[in-house]
């Protein structure tokens, strides 16, 4: 948890300033000798008073004057570097201070000026506007602009991103079929079995080309058995034939 932020006032009540200085006075020394031992650092601490005659020391005298005599034998550069006195305390804080400040005027005068753009569209003229405001009046109509464009783009590159998208899946779904093909049955049988098996086909149908094993005559006469003779009975291939 944080502590609250401490106003920086002169405390008019003498009682209650003498407690605030010695309540800060041991807060300083317990912070000091925390910095030393848990950075292993040296360091020390010299408090003058207006409640008491001599300063207040930490660690001790010889301790301060070992840290003041490593300081002093420091250049003079180094030595002011970090430096930090009452005077330059108080005009970093004024300067701070002054930023704060300038950078609030600028947002309440955006706010007032925002005001006035809104009273402008519902019909207000701008007659009661001096040279300085209607600048100020301009910087906010050209601010409000930039984002709105800005905005416009973002739409406009959110909807081609979405078209592309839908024209691509509708495409797919447009395309025609793959055209399947027949599966092709192979009988097992090689190159060489399957010439064989042609050639004799071709052998087989030269060989019957004779009238005499077609069973066919000169022209369109056909050849008969005689069935009256015994000797033809055997031209049945079995005996369910008489």
């Amino acid at each position: 948890m944080t502590r609250k932020k401490v106003k920086l006032a002169f405390i008019t009540n003498d009682s209650a300033r003498k407690a605030t200085f010695k309540k800060r006075k041991k807060g300083l020394m317990k912070k000091v000798s925390e910095l030393s031992t848990l950075c292993g650092i040296d360091a020390c601490a010299i408090i003058y008073s207006p409640y008491d005659n001599s300063p207040e020391v930490w660690p001790n005298t010889m301790g301060a004057q070992r840290v003041l005599a490593e300081f002093k034998r420091m250049p003079e550069m180094e030595q002011s570097k970090k430096m930090v006195n009452q005077e330059s305390f108080i005009r970093q804080r004024i300067a701070k201070a002054s930023e704060q400040l300038k950078k609030q005027s600028k947002e309440n005068r955006e706010k007032e000026m925002t005001e006035v753009m809104y009273q402008c569209l519902t019909g207000k003229g701008l007659q009661n506007l001096n040279l300085g405001d209607l600048n100020d009046l301009g910087w906010v109509l050209d601010q409000n602009l930039k984002e709105i464009y800005k905005r416009i783009e973002g739409v406009k590159k959110g909807a081609s991103a979405s078209s592309s998208v839908a024209a691509v899946s509708s495409q797919a779904a447009a395309a025609p079929p793959m055209e399947q093909k027949p599966p092709v049955v192979k009988l097992g049988l090689d190159q060489g079995m399957q010439r064989t098996q042609v050639e004799w086909f071709n052998d087989w149908m030269n060989s019957n080309t004779s009238d005499q094993q077609l069973g066919f005559g000169h022209g369109d006469e056909m050849i008969m058995p005689n069935f009256n003779d015994n000797h033809n009975a055997s031209v049945w291939p079995n005996g369910f034939y008489p």
